[in-house]
Formats: structure tokens, C-alpha cells, sequence
């Protein structure tokens, strides 16, 4: 998952280069960056993104303190105490020269009194995504040997560098002009820096890497400014799920491993997880979990007493929020390396649930994997996809824009092909089909929601139908959503159906009463797997069903043939005949289970 924070100049800065560069440890005073990482058993960060060469950097060079300190705390170009030096030896006075060196507006602009707005005395600087892969990824990485825990390692920087350039293509924009009403794409990319960090403040294993992206970036006429915040904060959940489904498919090319849905908070939309990995071991490495789902309890009882009714889905997370701040532990001050840190973990895991099993954890995983991938077939049919994407997003959200179409088709891809790879671009082939067949423009802007009569083009009265679209309290909001999608695809799936029979030449409709038939009770497993997508009609029943249809349609026409040579021409009432048990009486209506002009 991807978390993000601001970096502003002041405290706000300090605190990144004396915590978040070190491993969130405690930098001692006047103790060098690169002495510091050291001695906490991190790498030293290095330089990502397109627009380094803009800033005279190059990719993959290491982060120096004075470098972080001059573009990320000052706004200022990387080298600028060369470029200062060297306009004060042409004969430049000291202001002027400085002036050469700031990128954009200089930060001083914002703490004059003339700055009216709040939000522009202490502008951002930077903003910090935080990458971290699902938790069984970090059991893996904590107890399998170290030859898997490298591949774990570039798996997620793949998986992270990935997403960011995403980001840099598709959702940095340029602004300027009052107000910012002048957007364009960030001419030559974002200039990032990025720290690798092995463990949570508890201790646990927990491999993620801050991506501290300076707000700076050149305008299309080469002038720098800051790009638009607002963008990237409304981008932020579809950028998760690309980072989540490339750390996916990543980790099963190259080490064999599926993934599978696993529930960690009832009634909220599920998390990927390794398949195979020990629950135990999820809930050994999750202790700050627990320590949340502790604290939580006291603090939704006083909401309730303050405010008289339970929190909502907003007020729900900030309570969260606040139990995870209440609950944080103290930063370390013992710096530990790597090895030290995964022998803690190995004999940690062994002493609460033994040997066996932290050493067949991979052989668990891969075994458990070739399960999942005979059971789930890795079609995406990309009109299911479309309906069950717009059927979650309109439950979810009501009114919607792409980018939460987007994010809910990575989701959907990730489910559906459980680690295997998909084609390029076909997370937009299934946003683009959501919006041309099943959404409608609402107010100004880009907002959209679900055209219901789209989805329900004949049927649009049958309440029944419709009644998991609407917002029953009863049920979690994800819940519901889950619910619409499987009615919606039962209906898809029916109106296929009825259509690869009706293609098939009949004499003329007729009605052929459906016997009852005792229906197997699914279990969960196979309930979910029977709504998955890429399901289809199996042709062999389709043709038996078509046959019995046809020899029923012949016995039928036989008995009118019969009826007609032996009464007269005149209309005579119809003598009194013993009903046939398949007859339906005349006038009856047509009831669920019974099929006219086709078979059930």
C-alpha cells in the first residue's frame, strides 16, 4: 500500500532529515547522514525519477546531506552552492546570486507579512509516499533465506519504480497562474529520493521504502514551479493498487508464489495475500494491529456518548487514526543491521510456533500456489470486469471520477488473476468500457455515475433487481457493493445465456415448465469463485438443454396436429381433458424458476 505526508520547511523538514533518512531511528547531533544510515543499518538514499538530469543529478547517485537539505528543505537546485559562488565571483551581489539558485518561487515569499493565505506560510516542499507490500510479504521476507529475501527486495522496487513513473506520465501536472488555472504536464518528470527502511517502530519485520518527491518541476517553458498537489492527493488509492498489482505479479514470476484474498477487518474489502503463509505468522508480525483494535474500543464509546449515534465510514477512520497515534511506540535508540534484525525475527517466529514452521514457509507458499492457480482460471472478461468495477465504485462513492474506476480495475485484476500477468493497458480497456457503457455525466466537471438503466435496460422496475444498489444500513458499505456486483453479473450472465439460445432456430416460442431440480447448497469458497469474473455458460449443457427443448416442441406440435383432425371446424367449447402434469394453466403468470421460450 502507498501512505503519503507532507514535507514543509521548519520542523517539518528537520524531522525527515533527523528520523526519516536514518531508518526513523534518532539521529545524534551534528552526526553525519552517511554515519548515521550506517550505523542503523540501512542503505543511503539514492536518486529516482525522469526530471533528474533537469536538476544536474543522475539516477541511482547517492543522496548527500547537503543535497537533501538544499532542494527538499529549501526549494533550492541541488548544487547550488557552486552556482552561488560562481555568480558572486561574475560580480553578482549576494541577493541576486542566491536568487539564481531557487527553483520556483523561494520560500522566503511565504513568510512575508504580505502573504495573506495560512496554507502559503508554510508551503510544501516535498511529499513523502511511503511503499509498503502486503504483510505476508514482510513475514517472507523476515524468515525465508537470503537469496528469496533480495528477489522479495527487487520485486518491490520494481513494483514501486513502476508506480512512479505511472505517476510521472499520467498524474503530475504543472501549474501556474493565479490560482493555478494553467495546468499542463510536468515537462521532463519529478526528481525523487528514495529511503529504504527494514523494520516498524515495535521491531517487526516491515520492509518500505519513502519516496520524498520534491514539488519542484519545470513548466513547458522551462521555468520551474510546483505541480499540482491536488492531483496527486486525488490519485493517490490508484497508484496504491498499480503499486499492489505489480509487487503481485512481480513476486509470482519470479518465485512461483499465488496470492489469495484474506479478510482482516469483517465487512471491509479483503487484502492480497501470499497463499500458504501460516495465519499465525501474519498475526506475529501485525502487533501494532492488535495494539490499534485494543485502543479502538474506548474511543468509539466516547463518540458515541458525545455524539449519540455509532461513527460513520469518515469519523470511523479518524478514530483509527487516533488510536494508532495513541498506541505508537517511542523510536528506537539501538541501531541493529540487517542480519541482526532477520536472526531477532528467525528465532522470535521459532520459539512461538517452532522450527517446521518458519523453515517450509516457501515450500508452503508454492505448494498452496499451484492450488490456487487449478482451482482460479485467470480469465479477464473485460464486460464483467466493466459492470463489476461501476457496481462497486457507485455503492462506494455515488457520484465517481476515473481515477476511482481506475483503482477498482487494478483491484479487480489483482483478484481475478492472482499474481499471473496481464496485458498492458488493460486496466484502461476496462475503465474505458465502464464509462462508455454503463456511466452518466453528473453536474459540471468530470464526475460520472452509474447509468442504472444501462445496466438494467429491461428491467429496470423489478425492485428485487435493483434493491442491492441502494444504501440499506444494514450492511457494510462494502458489503453492498460486493452484493451489487454479483447481481449485476447474475443478470449479465443470464442475458448471455438467453441469447446464445435464442440464436438457435425454434418452430415458434412456447412455454416449457421447468422441474424442479434440488440445487446443491455452494459453499464460501465456491459462492465467490461461482461470481468470479470470466465465468461462461458451459456449452454441453447448452446443447443437451436445446435438444430436450426441441423433442418437447415436437411432442407438443404432434398433440395440436392430433386435436384439430378430431373436432369440427365450428367453435365448440374444449371437451373436459385430465391436465397434463407439465401444462400450465391458462392465465398463469410467469414465476421465478420457470422459463418462457427457453430452459432454465
Amino acid at each position: 500500500m502507498i501512505s503519503k505526508a507532507e514535507v514543509r520547511p521548519g520542523d517539518g523538514w528537520r524531522y525527515y532529515f533527523c528520523s526519516v533518512m536514518v531508518a526513523d531511528g534518532q539521529r545524534p547531533a551534528r552526526r553525519a547522514l552517511r554515519a548515521a544510515q550506517d550505523e542503523a543499518g540501512v542503505p543511503p538514499g539514492s536518486w529516482k525519477g525522469r526530471g533528474l538530469a533537469t536538476a544536474g543529478l543522475k539516477a541511482g547517485d547517492v543522496v548527500t546531506e547537503r543535497q537533501a537539505e538544499l532542494l527538499l528543505g529549501e526549494g533550492r537546485h541541488p548544487d547550488a552552492d557552486r552556482i552561488e559562488r560562481e555568480g558572486l565571483v561574475a560580480g553578482d551581489d549576494p541577493a541576486t546570486a542566491r536568487r539564481a539558485t531557487v527553483l520556483g518561487r523561494p520560500i522566503e515569499h511565504n513568510r512575508s507579512p504580505r502573504t495573506d493565505k495560512a496554507k502559503e506560510r508554510k508551503p510544501w516542499l516535498a511529499m513523502d509516499l511511503t511503499f509498503r507490500p502486503p504483510a505476508t510479504a514482510h513475514v517472507a521476507f523476515a524468515l525465508v533465506d537470503d537469496k528469496t529475501r533480495q528477489v522479495l527486495e527487487l520485486c518491490h522496487g520494481i513494483a514501486r519504480d513502476k508506480t512512479l513513473a505511472w505517476v510521472e506520465e499520467s498524474v503530475a501536472e504543472i501549474r501556474w497562474g493565479s490560482g493555478g488555472k494553467h495546468r499542463a504536464p510536468v515537462k521532463d518528470g519529478l526528481v525523487v529520493a528514495v529511503f529504504r527502511h527494514y523494520e516498524s517502530r515495535a521491531g517487526q519485520p516491515l520492509l518500505h521504502d519513502h519516496a520524498v518527491v520534491s514539488i519542484r518541476a519545470q513548466r513547458p517553458d522551462g521555468t520551474w514551479g510546483n505541480w499540482s498537489a491536488d492531483s496527486m492527493l486525488a490519485h493517490i488509492v490508484a497508484a496504491d493498487t498499480l503499486y499492489t498489482l505489480s509487487f503481485m505479479e512481480e513476486v509470482s514470476a519470479r518465485l512461483g508464489w499465488a496470492w489469495e484474498p484474506r479478510e482482516v477487518t469483517p465487512g471491509r474489502r479483503p487484502a492480497m495475500e501470499i497463499a500458504g503463509v501460516d495465519q499465525r505468522l501474519i498475526d506475529w508480525q501485525s502487533t501494532r494491529r492488535q495494539q490499534i483494535a485494543d485502543a479502538l474500543p474506548v474511543l468509539v464509546a466516547d463518540y458515541e456518548k458525545k455524539h449519540g449515534h455509532p461513527p460513520g465510514q469518515r469519523a470511523a477512520y479518524a478514530l483509527d487514526c487516533q488510536a494508532a497515534d495513541r498506541t505508537r511506540p517511542p523510536k528506537r535508540t539501538v541501531a541493529r543491521s540487517l542480519t541482526e534484525l532477520r536472526d531477532g525475527w528467525e528465532r522470535s517466529a521459532i520459539a512461538a510456533f517452532g522450527a517446521d514452521v518458519v523453515s517450509r514457509l516457501a515450500e508452503r507458499a508454492r505448494a498452496a500456489a499451484a492450488a490456487v492457480w487449478a482451482r482460479v482460471r485467470p480469465v479477464v472478461d473485460i464486460a464483467l470486469a466493466a459492470v463489476d468495477v461501476v457496481a462497486v465504485v457507485y455503492v462506494m462513492c455515488g457520484a465517481f471520477k476515473r481515477h476511482h474506476l481506475l483503482a477498482e480495475a487494478r483491484r479487480h485484476l489483482a483478484y481475478t488473476l492472482r499474481g499471473r500477468p496481464h496485458q498492458p493497458g488493460l486496466d484502461d480497456q476496462i475503465v474505458q468500457a465502464a464509462v462508455d457503457d454503463y456511466t452518466r455525466p453528473v453536474g459540471r466537471g468530470l464526475m460520472m455515475t452509474a447509468d442504472l438503466r444501462a445496466l438494467y435496460p429491461r428491467d429496470i422496475e423489478d425492485q428485487a433487481v435493483v434493491r442491492p444498489l441502494t444504501r440499506s444500513r444494514s450492511a457494510s458499505r462494502y458489503e453492498r457493493a460486493r452484493l451489487a456486483s454479483s447481481a449485476l453479473t447474475v443478470r449479465v450472465h443470464a442475458a448471455r445465456r438467453a441469447d446464445r439460445l435464442g440464436s438457435r432456430t425454434r418452430p415458434h416460442p412456447v412455454a416449457v415448465p421447468a422441474t424442479p431440480r434440488p440445487q446443491r447448497r455452494l459453499a464460501r469458497t465456491d459462492r465467490k469463485a461461482s461470481r468470479g469474473p470470466g465465468q461462461m455458460t458451459d456449452v454441453t449443457t447448452v446443447e443437451q438443454s436445446s435438444q430436450m427443448l426441441q423433442a418437447a416442441v415436437a411432442r407438443l406440435q404432434d398433440g395440436v396436429r392430433e386435436r384439430a383432425l378430431t373436432h369440427s371446424p365450428r367453435p365448440q367449447p374444449a371437451p373436459a381433458a385430465t391436465p397434463s402434469p407439465h401444462a400450465r394453466p391458462p392465465g398463469t403468470q410467469h414465476t421465478p424458476g420457470r422459463t418462457i421460450g427457453g430452459v432454465e
